[in-house]
């Protein structure tokens, strides 16, 4: 072998080395962090028939309603009692990911992007109509929350979108004549300085993001990724201001992300592994 191609493959192992270290550096920094900003208060685990828990929102006093990516139900959770205290059927099976309690009403949005509302959702005679929003399978959406001061839903795409370079924060609500419109709000840049450690070959693979909520008190918008388990804190603007590596430890896979009127904040993890628990924990974020 030639001198040169010896120094050559010998830089490339030194290059490899060092930036493998600065990434697990930076990567053990980031989660130690994280512990400090981010404490959990307090944990409920949740029944196996959540254990694909895959979105929650604040239903009424102590209740969370949740559901999880096979049945059409909702399942509400007393974080009082420590359990599931009622199941509400709205659809057959599917993969129902995002969910939003508007007064009576629920919301559950399909990866698919089909939105059912079930009106009086807690009633016996509740009514459940469905509707097709500008997304598709390719968007696999997992997100929904409802932005109370704009009356308007708020949903992003875990997968595609319209750039490479960025993510949309879309605004969602009805038209006329049962039509839903679908409108691009805010841009997450992959290209961001904040998101340098995470980004690979494919920019748009920067993040693959699960859920959303706005935080009541701040108006900043909370992003989580579950994949690689994250949390972004946005601006009101959508803006990036913070983002936190989260520990798989802590949190197996975060799907689900809601606050209680008061401002207290709530993250669903799935089961994770073949022996895990779901559960949701309720965090501090210190800022």
């Amino acid at each position: 072998m030639k001198r040169t191609s010896l120094y050559t493959i010998l830089f490339a192992l030194a290059f490899i080395t060092l930036t493998a270290f600065t990434y697990f550096k930076r990567h053990k920094e980031n989660v130690a962090q994280t512990k400090t900003a981010l404490k959990i208060v307090k944990t409920w685990t949740l029944p196996a028939s959540l254990n694909e828990v895959s979105g929650i929102a604040w239903a009424a006093d102590n209740l969370i309603a949740c559901v999880q990516d096979e049945e059409g139900k909702i399942f509400l959770y007393d974080i009082v009692q420590h359990k599931v205290v009622q199941e509400i059927a709205f659809a057959d099976a599917g993969d129902y990911e995002g969910i939003s309690v508007v007064n009576n009403d629920a919301y559950v949005m399909r990866s698919d992007g089909l939105l059912y509302q079930i009106k009086n959702y807690r009633s016996a005679d509740r009514q459940v109509h469905s509707f097709q929003t500008a997304f598709n399978a390719d968007n696999n959406i997992e997100s929904l929350h409802y932005d109370a001061k704009q009356h308007t839903f708020i949903t992003i795409p875990k997968d595609d979108d319209k750039e490479e370079t960025s993510k949309n924060i879309y605004r969602v609500k009805e038209g006329q004549n049962g039509k839903w419109i679908t409108t691009p709000t805010f841009k997450i840049d992959m290209q961001a300085s904040e998101l340098k450690e995470f980004r690979g070959k494919k920019v748009a693979k920067t993040l693959n993001l699960s859920e959303l909520a706005i935080d009541p008190k701040s108006e900043d918008i909370l992003v989580l990724e579950g994949k690689n388990p994250k949390l972004l804190v946005l601006s009101a603007e959508g803006k990036i201001k913070q983002v936190y590596t989260l520990d798989k430890s802590l949190y197996a896979q975060p799907e689900g992300l809601t606050f209680s009127p008061d401002g207290r904040m709530f993250i669903a993890n799935e089961a994770g592994k073949k022996d895990g628990k779901a559960n949701i924990v309720e965090v501090r974020l210190n800022r």
